[in-house]
């Protein structure tokens, strides 16, 4: 069968620059599977992507389908003929429908009966016949948002398509794509070459393309990207800070990438960074540079669609453009600096943080309480955690928040450094608002921990008081985050306190307010303690060594997470499935008999298997018993795993329930003990294997 290179590009308008990734790549999945539905194989499909085109160019794709047998089935074949092997009456009617005579039928068999049926040939239909539609329907199936109709077309997609190129190795194939008749002509660079350019063939694109100021490789432009931004940090030693998304959108809006360095003045480094660099990468798409400290530089990185003969033309006009950006910024915070943070608290008495918890002043003064309250578990100083908490939703109502609302926390920490603040109240807050999502940082600082765990701790137990926990998909006041953030607040800190005392203090910072403190305090324990499989799912653990451990609801998150990590560990020994199956074969049969109270009898061991288990946990459990104390849970099932000889030449040499009574009991006195000791750390019987 011939094997062809198809090229198919549609051009447009400007296609939207965060969303240019994910159409090329919808494009090509979409391709791939309208190829394999028709039964078209091929050797590989490269997908192009720039501002105003996406392609495809499919590599020994088959020039046609195969050609097929499609089987039409008929009556048994003992009601197709009579007697004397003439066709009855059935098989006449299934002939007439099939528009065929007696020597073409064929048979079959189906199960114990033979059937009768029409093998009809059907052939493969071509290459040329099956693309259009192919590559319609892989349009018509691109994640678009919002679709627009073009002129009098009634075809939509998300810009105005332009024009259509579908070229089967040197010919165009005959088709129609989004109202556009297919052809080999193809547009370059909007200024640089505007001209029409003719393909001679399926493999000229990238060249003919490039030679008219297009790049039309999304990775290649990108890997142009990194080189220049690179090279041009590196001349002022700097780094360029280079967001992944950013990167993306950039490399979408350009199709001959040109990366140019720009300056501000210094005076504006005065200004909080993380504002400055907000402004720069949000609304100008530039990219920003730090020193080896991460001090921000007076420098930007913008990428130009074009190669100017007079580069500082453009270098001059993104520099008019940022300066009344950054002079806002710095207009806002020299602004917020008339008016101590202190004094911002009777803004926040205005401001309602929950119609029935109060305010956001009301918030402060609770966290503040709780926080002093936590200063012992968290050893922070009590009253830097005070001033922190107190403090810590001051900056809300600052001009720069309100213009860089992600710049919360972040700017009190520079007006509190203004003011003379210690660096532990500083700190704090901007760490109150850390861990924002799994995996990001913690606090550094003890008071930042304090004032982080507080404020989630106030949030979670105030909407649990008034009964709005979260239900299905809504979680407006995002507990769901918030409880994992407590969790890993207190694990990794390694905090030793209870679920219950943390939601008792906050329910005392709340007094009155909340009316019901024991279904409150019920309902919160009951939440967090059910964040316990979410948080640890997310770092790759079984769900059965989560709910190994959550057999035994240990009441501290430090104490089930060093169980969760010990049972992780012990899950991965050669041992470990041998001893859960018969962590679980006991379980069973203690289920059904419970082990008479009193100490195992030594002088009723009368099989050498028990006794060889008796004597190894006489032997072991001095060894695990300090272990357990000092909750060195991983070193306890680490010893416990040498159990499991003596445990399985117990299950193979002695009979649990014997008719003898006396033995019996003592049997189950020493299963009862076997699984005393794991039960310490988990119910093992749960792991799966």
């Amino acid at each position: 069968m011939s094997k062809h290179t198809v090229l198919f590009e549609l051009g447009c308008e400007e296609l939207p620059p965060k969303s240019l990734k994910k159409l090329r790549d919808a494009l090509q999945a979409e391709t791939v599977k309208g190829l394999k539905d028709a039964g078209l194989a091929f050797d590989s499909i490269e997908a192009y992507a720039a501002p105003r085109r996406l392609a495809l160019k499919i590599v020994n794709v088959d020039g046609a389908q195969a050609d097929t047998q499609k089987r039409f089935d008929g009556p048994a074949k003992q009601a197709a003929f009579d007697a004397e092997g003439n066709p009855t009456k059935a098989l006449e009617g299934f002939m007439r429908g099939q528009g065929i005579t007696v020597d073409q039928v064929s048979t079959f068999q189906a199960g114990k009966v033979e059937k009768v049926c029409y093998l009809k040939d059907v052939k493969g239909q071509s290459l040329d016949a099956l693309l259009p539609q192919i590559l319609q329907n892989a349009l018509d199936n691109l994640p678009i948002a919002k679709r627009m109709r073009s002129a009098a077309s009634r075809t939509e997609f998300v810009r105005p398509v332009k024009w259509v190129v579908l070229l089967k190795d040197n010919d165009v194939v005959d088709a129609t794509i989004q109202d556009h008749k297919a052809s080999n002509v193809t547009y370059g660079h909007r200024f640089h070459a505007p001209e029409a350019i003719t393909l001679a063939n399926a493999d000229a694109y990238l060249d003919a393309l490039r030679s008219a100021y297009v790049v039309a490789s999304f990775e290649e432009r990108q890997a142009i990207i990194d080189q220049q931004v690179k090279a041009l940090a590196d001349e002022v030693n700097a780094i360029a800070i280079v967001p992944a998304d950013l990167r993306d959108e950039v490399t979408a809006l350009v199709e001959w990438p040109v990366a140019l360095r720009a300056s501000f003045e210094e005076r504006f480094l005065a200004v909080p960074q993380e504002a400055l660099i907000t402004t720069m990468q949000d609304n100008q798409k530039y990219f920003c540079l730090v020193n080896s400290d991460n001090k921000l530089q007076p420098y930007f990185i913008t990428v130009s669609n074009i190669e100017s003969k007079d580069p500082s033309q453009i270098i001059e006009g993104n520099e008019k453009v940022v300066r009344p950006r950054l002079s806002d910024a710095e207009f806002f915070f020299l602004h917020d600096q008339k008016q101590p943070l202190a004094s911002r608290k009777e803004k926040l008495a205005n401001m309602v943080f929950q119609a029935e918890l109060g305010t956001l002043w009301n918030k402060s003064e609770r966290i503040a309480k709780l926080a002093v309250a936590l200063a012992p578990i968290t050893g922070a100083n009590a009253a830097d955690a005070e001033k922190a908490a107190l403090l810590a939703k001051c900056d809300l109502t600052s001009e720069l928040v309100g213009e860089f609302p992600e710049l919360q926390g972040i700017a009190g920490t520079y007006y509190a450094r203004l003011e003379g603040e210690n660096d532990e109240v500083a700190e704090a807050l901007g760490e109150q608002y850390l861990p924002k999502f799994a995996g990001d940082v913690l606090p550094k600082t003890k008071t930042g921990t304090t004032i982080a765990l507080a404020d989630r701790l106030d949030t979670l137990t105030g909407i649990f008081g008034i009964g709005q926990a979260p239900t299905g998909s809504k979680d407006p006041f995002a507990l769901r985050r918030s409880a994992i953030g407590i969790l890993r607040l207190v694990t990794e800190n390694e905090l030793d306190v209870s679920i219950e005392d943390l939601i008792k203090l906050a329910l005392a910072a709340y007094g009155d307010v909340l009316k019901d403190h024991d279904k409150t305090l019920n309902d919160a324990v009951a939440f967090l303690e059910g964040r316990y499989r979410a948080k640890y799912e997310d770092q790759g653990v079984a769900v059965d060594v989560i709910q190994a451990v959550q057999a035994l609801s240990p009441k501290s998150p430090l104490d089930f997470d060093k169980r969760v990590n010990a049972v992780n560990h012990f899950r991965a020994l050669p041992e470990a499935a041998a001893l859960a199956a018969a962590n679980k074969r006991v379980a069973n049969i203690l289920a059904k008999e419970a082990a008479p109270a009193g100490e195992v009898v030594e002088a009723n061991l009368v099989e050498d298997a028990e006794k060889a288990l008796f004597a190894e946990l006489a032997k072991i459990t001095p060894v695990v018993e300090p272990l357990f104390a000092a909750k060195d849970y991983t070193g306890a099932l680490s010893a416990l795993a040498a159990l499991r000889a003596p445990v399985d030449a117990f299950f193979d040499g002695v009979m649990v329930m014997a008719d003898d009574a006396e033995l019996k009991a003592n049997r189950l006195r020493l299963l009862a003990q076997l699984r005393a000791l794991f039960t310490k750390v988990a119910d093992i019987s749960v792991l799966q294997h």
